[in-house]
C-alpha cells in the first residue's frame, strides 16, 4: 500500500550475493517464477467490465494497490466488483453510459493511470465526481488530460495546474472530437477513447508516436468499432465508433513487462544468474526495455509464445551476461517509459557510456524519476550527467560501490531498482521505505528472496 504520513516507514536493504553466499561465496539468482498481473491491462479489465452489460471474469488481475484504488472507484460509480480468489475477480457491468454518480471522492490513492482513466469515463456521463489522491498523486499534472476532455464537454474544477482533488464535471452531451495529442501519452489517449465511447459518432486521437495499445486491444475485445491507421511520420490515427453494446468477455492478463524488468535486470548483473520469468506480456509497444537490453548484450531466451486475450505472451531465460552501454533512441520513450529507473541500473554496471535523451516525461511520473536516479546513483558512487531530458551513465564494466541509503519519495519503481542495483553492488544498497512497491509489485521482496537475493529490513 502506498504509504501515509502517520505510517512508519519499513526501510529495507539489498545484500549482494557475494556478501550472502555462504562463506562469502558469490552465488547468483536461480529459479522460475510468475510477474504479477499487467497494471495496466488490469486497470482496463475492470473498467471496461464496468462498461458491458452483464459478467466479465477477470484472472491474473494485478493486486497491487493502484489497481484496487480503480476497483473501488467502479464499485463506487454503480458495478459490481467482486474478488472470488488470488487474481480471479468478477465484474458485472452497467453498459456503456450506465455509470452513476459516486456518494463519496474517488481516492485514487497513487494510480495515475486509474485517475487519468476515471477522468475520461466520468467526462462523458451526466453527473459529477471528486477525485483526490496521495501526496505523490496530488502533485501530479492532469492538465494534458483535462484539455481534451474539455472540448468534449466536461468541466473541470480544482487546485492550480489542473492537481487533484479535481471535481470532474460531466456532460450529459458529449462531443465526439478529433485531437492530436502534443506528446506520445497513452494515458492520455486512453482517457480521449474512454469518453468517446459515450459519445455519438467517431472520436478520433492522433498520436506522434505509437503508445501501448491495450485500451485499443480491449476495446475490439468488448464488441467495440476501432480503426488504426499508421501516419507517413510513423504516428498512428485511432477511430473510435462511439456508443457501442459492450459484450462482457473473460480476460486472462498476461505478466506485466514492468515488472518483470526487475528480476530479469537482476539477472542481467548479478553474476552467476539463471532466472526463467513465465507468462510475460510481450506486447511490441511495451518491450522496449527488452530491445535495449538485448542491444547491450543480455542473453534471453524466449520460449513458449502464444496469445492471450488478444496479447502476445512469452517465457523468457535470462542469464548473466556482461552489459555494455549504448545510446537508447528517443522514439523508444513511449515503450519503456517505466522502465528507465531499471535501465539506469542495469547501465550503472555496464561496460562503457549509456545515453537516454528524449525522457523528460519522467519528471513527471510519481516523482521526479530523472533527478531521484542521478541522485542515487552518484550516491552509490556512479559517474554520471543530468540533463533536462535524460541522463549519461557511464559504467566502468562492473556494479558500483554502493552503501548508500536511498530516499524513494514514495516511488514504488525507484524503491525496486535500487534493491535490485543492491544485489550487485559492492556494498549493498539501502531504500527508506518498502512499503511504496505494493504499489504495482506485490510480494516482490518474497519473489526475489525466492530466487536466492538477500534482502532484510533495516534494523
Amino acid at each position: 500500500m502506498t504509504a501515509a504520513p502517520d505510517q512508519k516507514a519499513r526501510p529495507f536493504r539489498a545484500i549482494p550475493a557475494a556478501q550472502g553466499g555462504v562463506q562469502g561465496t558469490a552465488r547468483g539468482l536461480a529459479g522460475a517464477v510468475r510477474v504479477p498481473g499487467d497494471k495496466s491491462i488490469s486497470h482496463r479489465a475492470l473498467i471496461f467490465g464496468a462498461l458491458a452489460v452483464g459478467e466479465t471474469r477477470v484472472t491474473g488481475l494485478l493486486e497491487g494497490e493502484d489497481v484496487l484504488r480503480t476497483a473501488a472507484a467502479m464499485r463506487a460509480m454503480g458495478a459490481e466488483v467482486e474478488r472470488l480468489k488470488d487474481g480471479d475477480w468478477r465484474v458485472w457491468g452497467v453498459g456503456v453510459g450506465g455509470l452513476s454518480e459516486p456518494e463519496d471522492v474517488l481516492d485514487m490513492g497513487n494510480a495515475g493511470t486509474g485517475a487519468r482513466l476515471v477522468m475520461g469515463l466520468v467526462a462523458s456521463h451526466d453527473f459529477t465526481a471528486i477525485l483526490t489522491g496521495d501526496a505523490s498523486l496530488r502533485r501530479r499534472p492532469m492538465g494534458r488530460v483535462i484539455e481534451p476532455l474539455s472540448r468534449i464537454g466536461a468541466r473541470f474544477d480544482g487546485r492550480r495546474g489542473g492537481r487533484l482533488p479535481l471535481a470532474v464535471i460531466g456532460t450529459a452531451h458529449p462531443l465526439p472530437i478529433e485531437y492530436e495529442l502534443p506528446v506520445a501519452s497513452a494515458q492520455v489517449k486512453s482517457a480521449v477513447l474512454l469518453a468517446g465511447l459515450n459519445a455519438p459518432g467517431i472520436t478520433t486521437v492522433i498520436e506522434p508516436e505509437p503508445t501501448r495499445d491495450h485500451t485499443e486491444n480491449l476495446l475490439r475485445h468488448f464488441g467495440a468499432t476501432v480503426e488504426i491507421e499508421k501516419t507517413k511520420s510513423g504516428g498512428r490515427i485511432v477511430r473510435l465508433t462511439g456508443q457501442p453494446e459492450f459484450r462482457p468477455s473473460s480476460i486472462s492478463v498476461p505478466g506485466d513487462p514492468s515488472s518483470a524488468a526487475f528480476p530479469m535486470v537482476a539477472a542481467c548483473i548479478v553474476p552467476g544468474s539463471a532466472v526463467t520469468l513465465q507468462n510475460v506480456g510481450l506486447n511490441p509497444l511495451r518491450i522496449g526495455l527488452f530491445d535495449t537490453l538485448q542491444e547491450m548484450g543480455a542473453d534471453f531466451t524466449i520460449t513458449n509464445r502464444r496469445d492471450e486475450g488478444g496479447e502476445p505472451v512469452a517465457d523468457i531465460l535470462v542469464r548473466h551476461t556482461p552489459l555494455k552501454g549504448v545510446t537508447v533512441p528517443p522514439e523508444r520513450a513511449p515503450s519503456m517509459i517505466d522502465e528507465y529507473p531499471i535501465l539506469f541500473a542495469a547501465a550503472a554496471c555496464a561496460e562503457g557510456d549509456t545515453v537516454v535523451r528524449g525522457a523528460k516525461e519522467l519528471r513527471v511520473k510519481e516523482s521526479d524519476r530523472l533527478a531521484l536516479m542521478a541522485r542515487g546513483l552518484k550516491a552509490c558512487g556512479v559517474d554520471l550527467d543530468e540533463f533536462e531530458d535524460g541522463l549519461v551513465i557511464r559504467g566502468k564494466g562492473r556494479p558500483p560501490a554502493g552503501g548508500a541509503s536511498i530516499s524513494t519519495e514514495l516511488d514504488h519503481r525507484i524503491a525496486m531498482s535500487f534493491l535490485v542495483l543492491g544485489m550487485a553492488a559492492q556494498n549493498g544498497i539501502a531504500i527508506d521505505d518498502a512499503r511504496v512497491m505494493d504499489t504495482s509489485f506485490p510480494g516482490f521482496i518474497a519473489l526475489m528472496q525466492g530466487l536466492g537475493g538477500t534482502l532484510e529490513p533495516v534494523a
